[in-house]
């Protein structure tokens, strides 16, 4: 792993909360492939539109938990299927407040991003959907995909490469999530969904990283996703029009 990751790692292990006191146990999960299929039936791109303070190398800027509610309120009404919250508070500069006022505020499906290496974190926050890192978990990951299933949440499953996707689809996780970022030396490809895509069926889609204009949308649909997840450029831009020209890309 590149060190940027390796630190964050570190970070996170630091901040695992003790076993025994999650305070979210179960949750009645709004269905992700129900909106979707929603999408999909009006040509549109089902979008997961991410709420996103900075990355490691790049700030964007300040949210609040309350700037988070507006800016995810507005992803909705732009039209995207999903809001994707990130709950990395180093980093990444997000938080599980965030998370907690954002699922308040939306109708729509919530996917709670960020490492998750300990199972007292699944049940931290009240989300529909938690991130998984095939490439972190490795032969653990069955089992965390079967804790998060347990508790009503529904897992993504990230994966970069073709063992990763192996160790992913044999679990009984119904969402894969391809990573076109390389987290050995964070460089960008999205051509890894057009190689990787092809060998999923049965589960839902979705593209994650370097996805920044409708253009990228469309040729990830065309190689076979079902949805895309977009962060910083939606949140560098017009977030409303950001989102509503992908989510429409199909209707150019």
């Amino acid at each position: 792993m590149h060190q940027v990751i390796n630190d964050i790692l570190e970070s996170t292990r630091k901040r695992i909360p003790p076993s025994g006191s999650n305070v979210i146990s179960s949750v009645k999960a709004r269905s992700f492939r129900e909106s979707v299929n929603e999408r999909k039936k009006r040509n549109q791109i089902p979008v997961i539109s991410e709420v996103k303070p900075s990355s490691p190398t790049k700030f964007i800027r300040d949210v609040t938990p309350q700037d988070a509610a507006l800016i995810a309120v507005t992803m909705e009404k732009a039209g995207a299927a999903a809001i994707s919250v990130l709950t990395e508070p180093l980093f990444f500069k997000g938080s599980i407040k965030n998370l907690d006022l954002v699922r308040h505020a939306v109708s729509i499906p919530v996917l709670r991003k960020d490492f998750i290496i300990g199972k007292a974190q699944i049940c931290e926050a009240e989300s529909d959907l938690v991130l998984l890192i095939a490439g972190f978990l490795g032969d653990e990951l069955g089992d965390f995909v079967d804790t998060v299933i347990k508790t009503g949440r529904e897992p993504l499953v990230e994966v970069h490469n073709m063992s990763e996707l192996e160790n992913a689809l044999a679990t009984k996780a119904n969402i894969i999530g391809i990573n076109n970022r390389d987290l050995a030396t964070m460089k960008v490809d999205i051509s890894t969904t057009e190689e990787l895509a092809p060998l999923v069926s049965g589960r839902i889609i979705v593209s994650e990283s370097g996805i920044s204009s409708p253009e990228d949308a469309v040729r990830m649909i065309e190689a076979g996703a079902d949805a895309i997840l977009v962060g910083s450029s939606i949140m560098q831009g017009n977030i409303y029009d950001k989102t509503s020209k992908l989510v429409n890309a199909l209707n150019r």
